[in-house]
């Protein structure tokens, strides 16, 4: 898949990456947060078509934390569509408490993004430049 090229002006605005679950889905997990933390750190803001595994964004949370440092990197803001209760997910499942990830994820950097609202069918956030 090619890479998205800034465009003359970028520096005015904000770039949104949007990540198909196709495209993740072809990706292994260390390679799926780097994709992500590459993109925030360049001050992108990264939207998942379907999340990450809750092993996934511990993960990300982990690699995010010893990469942060005063001068270069203030880290992520990251929000997620909660599950459904009524999905179509199994009773065994549900009583296992897995969890789906079949959720849109919106991750930015912690300095630009910030969270106005979140319920179950939006998330409102207000992007600023850098």
């Amino acid at each position: 898949m090619p890479e998205a090229t800034p465009t003359d002006g970028a520096d005015d605005g904000v770039q949104i990456d949007l990540i198909s679950g196709a495209r993740m889905d072809s990706l292994r997990s260390m390679e799926k947060i780097r994709l992500i933390l590459d993109a925030v750190r360049e001050g992108n803001i990264v939207i998942l078509e379907e999340g990450l595994s809750p092993d996934e964004e511990s993960k990300l949370i982990e690699v995010t934390m010893s990469e942060i440092s005063p001068d270069e990197f203030n880290g992520i803001e990251i929000e997620t569509y909660p599950r459904s209760q009524t999905g179509d997910k199994s009773f065994l499942g549900r009583l296992m408490g897995r969890e789906s990830t079949k959720k849109l994820t919106v991750i930015g950097p912690a300095n630009q993004i910030e969270t106005l609202h979140k319920d179950e069918n939006l998330i409102s956030a207000l992007i600023s430049r850098k």
